[in-house]
């Protein structure tokens, strides 16, 4: 049968993280691999480079070449390798560090070293990981760089304007067209970093929603195994007080009334037990158990029949037009009377003396359920106040309201209202 309880909820399943959301292809895991390790890796390269291109820039430099072009083009052969080792964490420091040092030996009169390739890999560092204005000066930069360096190539050949032009136009694009490609190649991969963290943080997210969910599933399940477990606990040990209060006076005089009463708090008891079993039941998932339905609203008179049993004075009301109700609320509808007519004998006075009516109220696109007595006043607590609270809960389920306090002239007063779907239901 089914659960009417709902589904079974428990802790959350234990979440899996991003990571694991997010299966990584084989370039996405070579970049998680480059970012655990990315210093480890760049110093490898600056080493690699220091002695492959900047010990070839040294040997050029010291053949053939003046003091000065000697002393800039060993500074540009170590110092630009050994900037590139910090491309990461300071990416605008390193950038500047490779272009201000090749430019240094440029004008200090050498011509192009081995070690000025670095600046491609400086100006695809830059893009990759500097601020957005980075990345557009160091392109810049290495444009310039670029015509510069075919200007003065250009100029040492001689010939006529347009030759010169037409040299320039080509040295520059020879040169160039790296650094354009390589700064191509920054903002791709940059792109694909920026979607993997966005993929990452949108995967965390919705595991932050679906830990939340679970969580506020298991309080809504507790507290509404909470409500039935009170409102079955309370009601019974209420007939049962009653009863056993009034046993205690006509024993002594009318034994078969007494008699009467032991049944009352035996079959009472009984059905406590079977309501307790039946709540624990749904608990186990393995309780392959009939479970019996939930009451309904049709469940009210021998709700009431069971109260007038316990001696107390109860009538029941309906007046309107009687209309389905939606799936759940008749137990909403009858928890409410049941609590109601709990507080009552707990709390009203003494039973003989008070009279309490129940109406049930259909009135066009609302039900009204009141519950009225002439006692103290004082029937709405039991102290911990689970008992209203979880009234409001069940009203609040459906969007209704409820009120319940001393009425006029005496007694207490519980007034709640259900709307109803408009038309025929």
């Amino acid at each position: 049968m089914t659960n009417p309880y709902g589904p079974a909820t428990g802790a959350p399943a234990p979440g899996r993280g991003p990571e694991a959301v997010l299966a990584p292809t084989i370039p996405e895991s070579v970049e998680s691999w480059l970012e655990r390790r990315g210093l480890l890796v760049d110093i490898v390269l600056a080493s690699l480079g220091l002695v492959l291109l900047g010990g070839t820039s040294i040997a050029v430099v010291a053949t053939g070449y003046g003091t000065l072009a000697m002393i800039t083009g060993t500074l540009a052969a170590i110092g630009m390798p050994a900037a590139l080792a910090v491309r990461r964490p300071f990416p605008v420091a390193s950038a500047v560090a490779v272009n201000a040092l090749a430019l240094l030996h440029f004008a200090g009169g050498g011509s192009l070293l081995p070690v000025d390739v670095l600046i491609y890999l400086s100006v695809y560092s830059t893009t990759v990981h500097g601020p957005r204005w980075a990345r557009l000066t160091s392109l810049g930069s290495a444009l310039l760089g670029s015509l510069l360096v075919a200007s003065t190539l250009a100029v040492g050949t001689g010939g006529g304007r347009f030759d010169t032009l037409v040299q320039v136009g080509f040295v520059f694009v020879g040169v160039a067209a790296p650094a354009v490609v390589s700064w191509a190649l920054g903002l791709l991969r940059l792109s694909t970093r920026q979607r993997r963290q966005s993929l990452l943080e949108r995967a965390a997210r919705a595991e932050r929603e679906r830990d939340q969910q679970a969580t506020i599933a298991v309080a809504a399940e507790r507290a509404r195994i909470a409500r039935e477990m009170h409102d079955v606990v309370a009601h019974s040990l209420s007939i049962v007080v009653a009863q056993a209060d009034g046993g205690r006076y006509v024993a002594a005089q009318d034994p078969q009334a007494a008699a009467r009463v032991l049944e009352t708090i035996g079959s009472t008891g009984r059905g406590a037990l079977r309501d307790m079993r039946r709540i624990l039941g749904v608990l186990r998932d393995d309780d392959a158990s009939p479970t019996a339905p939930q009451p309904g609203a049709e469940d009210i008179d021998a709700l009431v029949a069971s109260v007038r049993d316990s001696g107390l004075e109860v009538e029941l009301v309906r007046t309107g037009a009687v209309a389905p109700l939606p799936a759940g609320m008749g137990l909403a509808v009858y928890r409410i009377c049941q609590e109601a007519l709990t507080n009552v004998m707990k709390h009203a006075g003494p039973l003989p003396r008070l009279h309490v009516r129940v109406d049930l109220a259909f009135h066009p696109g609302w039900l009204v359920v009141q519950v009225d007595d002439d006692g103290r006043g004082a029937s709405g607590g039991d102290g911990a106040g689970h008992g209203l609270v979880g009234m409001r809960e069940r009203v609040a389920l459906f969007g209704g309201t409820l009120t319940a306090g001393p009425r006029p002239g005496g007694g207490y007063r519980v007034n709640a209202a259900f709307p109803l779907a408009s038309g025929p239901g």
